[in-house]
């Protein structure tokens, strides 16, 4: 069985950690701020330089909510630290990607080039010089991971040419194309 949430969470001296009575944690660091919601059962304390998440009862509830809460501020503080960033990579013959601005435009063999804003100022797109790798950089990893699956599911990965976009070291399963018959009578 897991022991997820009583494991401390280290907090760096230029991290601000806050609670209010409701249980909504803020972190806010160098990259930015963000701030969620926890289970109010739950108690947030700071000790030593560490947060520690504690649960009232071992119920099974409060056991997946200790673990499911200690991970949140985790990232939370990780992202306001350092960031979070996910890999994308285009494949295929005159698929690319580039930056336009802010925004992000794949041609990937549709008849229009698809358009892709950053939902906030905390997510930015760095595209390779190639147009073939795409990374996308930003404070809260749930939305990360949200925008590059969204970014993902224009052209997925076909699976006998292999062309789409794909994440970064994703296999993709190849298939055998048709048996054609040749020479048949």
């Amino acid at each position: 069985m897991s022991r997820i949430g009583r494991s401390p969470i280290e907090l760096p001296s230029k991290v601000k950690f806050e609670v209010d009575k409701g249980n909504r944690v803020t972190v806010t660091g160098p990259k930015g701020t963000l701030v969620q919601q926890i289970d109010p059962d739950l108690t947030l304390k700071v000790e030593e330089g560490q947060i520690l998440v504690e649960r009232p009862t071992e119920s099974r509830h409060h056991k997946s909510q200790h673990g499911l809460a200690r991970t949140l501020v985790a990232n939370m503080v990780t992202g306001v630290t350092t960031g979070f960033s996910r890999k994308l990579e285009v494949v295929g013959v005159g698929y690319r990607a580039e930056k336009r601005g802010e925004n992000l435009m794949l041609q990937v063999g549709k008849s229009h080039p698809v358009e892709f804003a950053p939902p906030n100022k905390t997510i930015s797109f760095d595209v390779d010089k190639d147009g073939r790798g795409i990374v996308i950089n930003g404070v809260d990893k749930a939305e990360v991971g949200e925008l590059a699956a969204v970014i993902r599911r224009t052209r997925p990965p076909e699976p006998y040419k292999g062309k789409g976009i794909r994440y970064s070291g994703e296999r993709v399963r190849s298939k055998v194309g048709k048996s054609g018959k040749v020479g048949k009578k």
